[in-house]
């Protein structure tokens, strides 16, 4: 019986040979090693790191722009939330976020023109009263008359030193012309650069705004899958922090400028409300309220109104006591149950650090290791020792 050859079916390999559909399309060149998965992981990671470093590096002039703009979309966020549900459906892709960005940059921009405004009112004034100074000094003010100790020698002092017109000259000579110049180049370049800050804040704002939803879902799968569960309650409670710190440090600021500001009214002082102001935007900081009461006092000291600036100080005094120890504290470490002192530690370290940023940086960072802190001595508690 004769024995027919096998036919094999065509794209079919013969026996034994290997598929040609499993080997790879290039085969490797000879001396070429495939990484193993542990150093394929570290180059990753290296990869990963490097490109992270290069980014920040490129951007890191305007990270306080995005960092800020973070912040008032974090502070922002319950607000714009009510709002976009209230808004018809399908139209606040755009104009809702550009109404909420507009509504920020007016918010910041009128005190400063007004500010500006007042302060071009005063330089004829100001100029005025140099010219007159150089010419016939400056009279001593009856208000030293009435101190209650060194009036004497604090007459004496203004009359030799400021009175006299030699004096007045010789005062306003001392500034050199070039470090006049060097002065107002720098300051002038500062303010090109808090208005470039201010305006990519703004444009990052709005995007925030637009994209929020997206991107705080992204953020917190991030979170999640770097440091697991953990990850995720270390982020909101970073979130919970700047919502603390705003009310802590905003609302509370607000309401020392009302209070001072309608001190300053009854007081006598000039510019009541300017002054409350800027009482409101310096109580903002820990501490800083006290700046401008007591330029509100000096006013009506130079006035001779001792006793009016006597009441301001006080009641500045006594305003930014309660303030600062009590209900600051309270909203600022009720939403994180943060302690007194970590709260004033990390506002106070905060800005010594990062500057304005660090009023919510701070306690954001302190209210994270603080979770961070309790998890880790409570899940001590619970597994206890081991025998």
């Amino acid at each position: 019986m004769v024995q027919l050859p096998s036919v094999t079916p065509a794209g079919t390999p013969p026996a034994g040979a290997p598929d040609p559909r499993l080997l790879p399309d290039h085969p490797p060149r000879a001396g070429a090693h495939p990484l193993s998965g542990s150093a394929q992981s570290l180059a990753r990671l290296a990869l990963v790191l490097a490109l992270a470093g290069l980014g920040i590096w490129v951007l890191h002039h305007f990270i306080p722009a995005l960092v800020w703009a973070v912040i008032l979309a974090i502070a922002l966020g319950p607000l714009y939330a009510r709002a976009e549900r209230r808004w018809p459906p399908g139209r606040h892709n755009l104009l809702l976020p550009l109404l909420f960005t507009a509504a920020v940059a007016l918010v910041f921009l009128i005190p400063l023109v007004v500010l500006g405004v007042q302060a071009a009112r005063e330089a004829h004034d100001v100029v005025a009263w140099a010219r007159s100074f150089e010419k016939s000094g400056i009279p001593v003010p009856d208000f030293l008359g009435h101190l209650p100790f060194g009036a004497a020698q604090a007459q004496a002092w203004w009359a030799e030193n400021l009175s006299h017109p030699a004096a007045g000259s010789e005062l306003l000579h001392r500034f050199d012309n070039s470090s006049v110049i060097g002065v107002t180049r720098s300051l002038g370049a500062q303010i090109v650069r808090r208005v470039v800050l201010f305006g990519f804040t703004l444009v990052a704002l709005f995007f925030l705004f637009r994209d929020g939803r997206a991107v705080a879902a992204q953020v917190l799968a991030a979170s999640a899958k770097l440091f697991g569960p953990r990850g995720e309650r270390v982020a909101r409670q970073m979130v919970a922090s700047v919502h603390g710190t705003v009310d802590g440090l905003v609302l509370v600021g607000l309401g020392e400028g009302v209070l001072l500001g309608i001190v300053y009214y009854f007081a006598g002082v000039p510019h009541p409300v300017l002054l409350g102001a800027l009482t409101a935007v310096a109580a903002m900081i820990p501490f800083g309220a006290p700046l401008v009461f007591g330029i509100a006092a000096a006013i009506l000291l130079a006035n001779g109104a001792v006793v009016p600036a006597v009441v301001v100080v006080a009641a500045g005094f006594v305003v930014t006591f309660v303030a600062d120890h009590f209900v600051r504290p309270a909203l600022i470490g009720g939403t994180t149950r943060l302690p007194f002192l970590w709260v004033l530690l990390g506002i106070l370290g905060g800005v010594e650090t990062f500057g304005l940023l660090g009023l919510f940086l701070g306690p954001a960072v302190m209210a994270a290791l603080i979770l961070l802190w309790r998890d880790f001595t409570q899940g001590e508690a619970v597994e206890g020792p081991r025998a």
